[in-house]
């Protein structure tokens, strides 16, 4: 571990590279909910692993060109939800959320993203697994479906 101002890095090797990799104390962010916290009557806030959890389900769910002032944040995940599945498909989206999350999630070290389309359905199973940079947790997965709905 090193000190370079008020940060510190420590260097790991990912995929056949060393970085420098910012070691953080913890992360925190707003539960989108806008729950009350029953003691302090202010929102709830998620820390650590909850917030990163969030984060990546969020970007995720972002269309293209949905977020003001930078249309490049978003997947096309929700638009493929109505087209037939098949691995072309697939790949391109696992591809398109490894460059998302690789992109604009740097507080986690992306180890896989899988997509799954059970049969019958236009359901996708999405499974992503990461690593927490900085922090001492254990390897994260996130599973969630994403289900075609008409509004």
């Amino acid at each position: 571990m090193e000190k370079l101002g008020k940060k510190y890095y420590r260097y790991i090797k990912a995929k056949n590279k060393w970085m420098a990799v910012t070691i953080s104390r913890s992360f925190k962010d707003i539960s989108l909910s806008f729950a009350k916290h029953p003691v302090t009557n202010d929102i709830t806030i998620l820390k650590n692993e909850d917030a990163i959890k969030k984060s990546v389900i969020n970007l995720v769910r972002t269309r293209l060109n949905e977020r003001f002032f930078n249309n490049l944040i978003g997947t096309s995940v929700d638009d493929t939800l109505f087209e037939i599945g098949n691995s072309d498909v697939f790949s391109f989206l696992e591809e398109e959320i490894t460059t998302l999350l690789n992109n604009f999630e740097l507080r986690i070290l992306l180890r896989s993203v899988e997509i799954e389309n059970p049969d019958d359905t236009n359901d996708l199973n999405i499974k992503i697994t990461y690593d927490i940079v900085g922090l001492p947790f254990p390897t994260q997965n996130i599973e969630f479906i994403l289900q075609p709905t008409r509004v």
